[in-house]
C-alpha cells in the first residue's frame, strides 16, 4: 500500500471514531444535566444508534453496494450528518432531541461499514494491513475525552459543545471523503436479496446447541452493555470523580491491551472459558461500581473502567473469532452479520430501554440510589453466565483467524 493511501484511511479511521466518541459518551450527562431529561429519555436516545445499526445493513446491501462508490457515500452522508448534529445544539428538549438523533444515527451508522469497505478494497492483505490502521480509530475515540476535559475543560453545562466538536470533524470527514481512494460498488448489476441482508444464510449453525446458546448469550450479554454506555459518564460525574470523560478512556487503553493477550488465552483456556471469563468481568464491573465512591473507593471506580478490555474482548472478539471458526468462508460474512445485528441492534436495543426504566424505577425524588441501578446489569450478567456454563459444549482452542471489530 502506498504511504499516502495509508495516510488517508489512518486520518479517516482517526475521523471516523472520533466523531462517534465526541457525543456518545457524554450524551447520557448532556441530557440529564442540560435537557433534564428522565431516564426513559435517555435510554430512548441511546437505543436511536442501536435501531440504526439493524436498519444500516439494509442501506449498504441494498444502495451503496450497488449503485455508488462507497467514499462518495461516505462523503454524503458525514456532510448530511453534520447538519443534524448542529441541529442538536438548538433543541431543548429531550424529545425532539430523540428524533433528530434518530435521524442523525441513521446516517451515521451506515459509514462504519462504507469506511471499512474503502479501507479494505485497498489492501492485499487485509490481515497485516488493517489493523494498523483500524487502531487509529480507537485512538481518534481516546482523544475526544483527552481533548473535552484536559484541553477544552468543558463542563457538565457546556457539554453541547460536544456535538458541535461532532459536527465540525464530520464537515471535515465528508469533505476528505471526496478525496479517497476510488471505492467503486461491488455488486452492481447483482441481485441481493432480502434474506441475505439479514445473515439468513447463516441459520444453518443453529443446528448447533452450542451456537444457539452463545447467540442467546451475545443478545443478553448486550443488555448490561448498554447500561454502561448510557449510564456511566452520568453516574461518574454525580458520584464526584473529577475528568470523567478523560478517565473513561482508560477502558479504551486496556481494550487494546487485552485484545493482544487474547492469542495466548485462547490457546490456554479455549472458548468456552474465555468467553465465561468476560462474563465474569461484566458482572464484577458493576459490582465495583455500585459500592465504589469518589472518595476512599476511588479504585473501584476505575476498576470498572479498566475492565473494559476483559469484558468486550474475552466476550466479543471471542465470540467472533468463534463465529467465524464455525461459519467457515461460505457463510462467514452472513453469520458475522447475523451476530451483528442481534447484539448491538437488538440487544442493545433492549438494553438501552431497560437502563432507562431502571434508573427511573430507583430515581425517588430526584434522588438516584445508583448502587440498586448496578445490581440489576450485574444480575443479568450472572444469569447469563449460568446458562452459558451450563448449556455451552464447545471449547475449541482452534487457529485465530480475526474480523475487524466495530465498536469501542
Amino acid at each position: 500500500m502506498k504511504s499516502t493511501i495509508r495516510v488517508q484511511l489512518s486520518a479517516m479511521m482517526f475521523l471516523e471514531f472520533f466523531i462517534w466518541g465526541s457525543w456518545y459518551v457524554t450524551m447520557g450527562t448532556y441530557l440529564d444535566k442540560v435537557l433534564h431529561a428522565d431516564g426513559v429519555q435517555i435510554g430512548a436516545a441511546y437505543s436511536a444508534m442501536a435501531i440504526a445499526t439493524i436498519i444500516s445493513p439494509f442501506f449498504v446491501g441494498m444502495i451503496a453496494d450497488k449503485f455508488f462508490a462507497a467514499q462518495k457515500v461516505l462523503g454524503v452522508l458525514h456532510l448530511a450528518g453534520a447538519a443534524l448534529l448542529y441541529l442538536l445544539t438548538t433543541i431543548d428538549n429531550a424529545n425532539s432531541f430523540y428524533w433528530v438523533l434518530l435521524f442523525y444515527s441513521l446516517m451515521y451508522a451506515p459509514t462504519l461499514a462504507l469506511s471499512n469497505s474503502v479501507a479494505f478494497r485497498q489492501m492485499k492483505d487485509p490481515g497485516k494491513e488493517f489493523p494498523s490502521i483500524r487502531v487509529l480509530g480507537t485512538i481518534g475515540w481516546i482523544a475526544t475525552g483527552w481533548l473535552l476535559d484536559k484541553i477544552f475543560k468543558i463542563s457538565t453545562d457546556q457539554l453541547v459543545f460536544t456535538f458541535k466538536m461532532a459536527a465540525v470533524v464530520s464537515v471535515g470527514l465528508g469533505i476528505l471523503s471526496f478525496f479517497l481512494p476510488d471505492t467503486p460498488p461491488r455488486s452492481k448489476g447483482s441481485s441481493t436479496t432480502f434474506s441475505q441482508i439479514l445473515g439468513a444464510d447463516a441459520f444453518v449453525l443453529f443446528k448447533d446447541k452450542s451456537f444457539v446458546t452463545f447467540f442467546i448469550a451475545s443478545v443478553l450479554i448486550c443488555i448490561p452493555l448498554s447500561f454502561y454506555y448510557s449510564l456511566t459518564n452520568l453516574y461518574l460525574t454525580e458520584a464526584g470523580m473529577q475528568n470523567v470523560t478523560s478517565n473513561m478512556t482508560f477502558g479504551q487503553f486496556s481494550e487494546a491491551f487485552f485484545i493482544l493477550l487474547i492469542p495466548f488465552f485462547f490457546r490456554e483456556l479455549g472458548v468456552k472459558w474465555m468467553i465465561a471469563v468476560g462474563m465474569i468481568a461484566w458482572s464484577l464491573r458493576f459490582l465495583f461500581f455500585g459500592y465504589g465512591n469518589a472518595g476512599s473507593a476511588e479504585w473501584m471506580l476505575f476498576a470498572g473502567i479498566l475492565l473494559h478490555g476483559v469484558c468486550f474482548d474475552f466476550f466479543f472478539v471471542t465470540g467472533q473469532i468463534y463465529t467465524d471458526s464455525k461459519a467457515g468462508e461460505r457463510i462467514q460474512s452472513s453469520a458475522q452479520g447475523m451476530i451483528t445485528m442481534a447484539t448491538y441492534g437488538i440487544g442493545m436495543w433492549i438494553g438501552t430501554l431497560l437502563s432507562g426504566f431502571v434508573k427511573d424505577h430507583y430515581t425517588i425524588n430526584e434522588i438516584v440510589s445508583w448502587r440498586s441501578i448496578w445490581m440489576v446489569p450485574a444480575g443479568i450478567a450472572g444469569g447469563v453466565l449460568v446458562l452459558f456454563i451450563l448449556f455451552f459444549n464447545d471449547n475449541k482452542k482452534s487457529a485465530l483467524r480475526t474480523e475487524p471489530v466495530l465498536m469501542v
